[in-house]
């Protein structure tokens, strides 16, 4: 039998961060299917939740920056073996590959509806859009990529000033590149995002 060489082993540590987050948004789904008011109250809400609820639905806000975590993690790790092209493609691929899982298999999975009258735009999404961008981005001097790095995590919370001010109203690409909150908008008849 042949002995794996560096470029084909995989990270087990990786593997095992990946399960225990699976675990942890699995417990969490969970809980939204068959709690009674999973719908109607906050599992956050100290004056009505127990403990455990409330502990199964705080250690789910680790889980979202822990995917993408690791999806830069593997990112990097795939362009140590990789030139600049193929792991440009590699990311544009994976990316549009998690789109469509977000849009096909988890919307029919949250909805149950055949029709696909809602387009979920959750962390699946985001990771996706991010590899398409990231496969984009790659392409650029290093400089430039370490800038735009260095933007977003510095300058992300300046959104939040406006965001403060009295009768703010989001739209649309504010929702989708800050705000977070689920809200519904036709993006055809019938069909929401």
């Amino acid at each position: 039998m042949q002995q794996p060489t560096l470029n084909q082993k995989r990270i087990e540590s990786i593997d095992i961060l990946r399960g225990i987050v699976m675990i942890i948004m699995a417990l969490d789904h969970t809980r939204d299917y068959l709690h009674i008011a999973s719908n109607t109250d906050d599992p956050l809400n100290l004056a009505t939740t127990s403990p455990a609820l409330f502990f199964t639905r705080w250690i789910t806000h680790f889980c979202a920056p822990i995917f993408v975590f690791l999806s830069g993690t593997s990112a990097y790790l795939q362009g140590m073996r990789k030139s600049k092209k193929e792991l440009s493609l590699f990311l544009i691929k994976r990316g549009l590959w998690l789109i469509f899982a977000e849009f096909v298999i988890i919307a029919f999975a949250w909805t149950f509806n055949p029709f696909f009258n809602l387009f979920p735009m959750q962390v699946i999404w985001a990771i996706g859009i991010s590899m398409v961008i990231l496969g984009f981005v790659i392409r650029l001097p290093y400089k430039v990529i370490l800038a735009i790095g260095l933007m977003i995590v510095l300058g992300h919370n300046l959104l939040d000033i406006p965001e403060a001010a009295p009768n703010f109203k989001a739209g649309f690409w504010w929702d989708l590149f800050h705000h977070g909150h689920f809200v519904p908008y036709a993006i055809a008849p019938n069909h929401f995002s």
